[in-house]
């Protein structure tokens, strides 16, 4: 059975960090891309990076790029994200999933699947 699930979120100050795991069982993770989305209260659910499966291509929304990096320990079965200089509006509940293929070539929501439960991340002072 194919699942992910997602951890380390919580309540962190602005300016501070807080790393992402996204632990996969079910399935090799060499096959898949791995995407992390966040849905903020109200609003859709957007993309925050995503990663392919070997060849190193990653994607960042401009809302995080130069503080969050995407990676991937495809022997451990874990994707990470590290999230540096949080800011209240990244708060929200993250999500991975897999793409559809091992190559980077989609980053809409509704092209993944395979969706954890989410972890929650709130960005306040």
């Amino acid at each position: 059975q194919v699942q992910l699930a997602e951890s380390g979120g919580g309540l962190v100050q602005p300016g501070g960090s807080l790393r992402l795991s996204c632990a996969v069982s079910g399935f090799t993770l060499d096959d898949y891309a791995i995407g992390w989305f966040r849905q903020a209260s109200g609003k859709e659910r957007e993309v925050v990076s995503c990663i392919s499966s070997s060849e190193g291509s990653t994607f960042y929304a401009d809302s995080v790029k130069g503080r969050f990096t995407i990676s991937r320990d495809n022997a451990k079965k874990t994707v990470y994200l590290l999230m540096n200089s949080l800011k209240p509006e990244d708060t929200a509940v993250y999500y991975c999933a897999t793409g559809p293929g091992s190559r980077l070539v989609t980053t809409a929501p509704w092209e993944y699947d395979n969706w954890g439960q989410g972890t929650q991340v709130t960005v306040s002072s």
